[in-house]
């Protein structure tokens, strides 16, 4: 969690979730461990909520890593998803050498995709290996590369 989180009058459980970074269903899993206070809930629909103090409370547990149950909790670093993209905009080409297009292409044509070319090979490299093949088994590449040009063959892919 990065920067201060504003607490409203009243949130949703959804919201309160989002607040302290997990999903609703790791927030539901650890409010019935006791780690998070339980909603209290609208007395005429039911509809569970988090108050100020119950948000500030949620926001402590995440910050002290201690549940109101006193009980220590991990919480796991968030995934990064974003791939930082180049000043054009653009995703830089792989360098990709003719000895390892050409060692691919053997291999694919050698699993029975004969009419296999080297531009083909060249797009179906690029599309599973965006910044290219580098520390990836040879055999993993030439699998990857054979599985996207025998999707692209089917008879029932045609015009997607």
């Amino acid at each position: 969690m990065s920067g201060k989180v504003q607490t409203k009058a009243a949130v949703s459980v959804a919201e309160m979730a989002r607040m302290v970074s997990l999903s609703r269903a790791r927030f539901y899993q650890l409010v019935g461990e006791g780690v998070f206070p339980s909603p209290a809930r609208q007395p005429d629909t039911g509809r569970p909520y988090y108050d100020e103090a119950a948000q500030r409370a949620c926001l402590d547990v995440r910050a002290r890593n201690c549940g109101v149950n006193g009980k220590p909790v991990l919480f796991y670093a968030r995934r990064l998803t974003a791939v930082p993209a180049t000043k054009t905009g653009r995703r830089a080409k792989p360098a990709t050498d003719g000895a390892e297009l050409a060692d691919v292409l053997d291999g694919v044509k050698a699993l029975g995709l004969t009419a296999a070319t080297q531009p083909a090979v060249r797009e179906a490299m690029a599309e599973a290996y965006p910044n290219g093949p580098t520390g990836v088994d040879r055999g993993e590449v030439i699998r990857a590369v054979f599985l996207k040009l025998k999707c692209r063959n089917r008879g029932d892919s045609v015009g997607r």
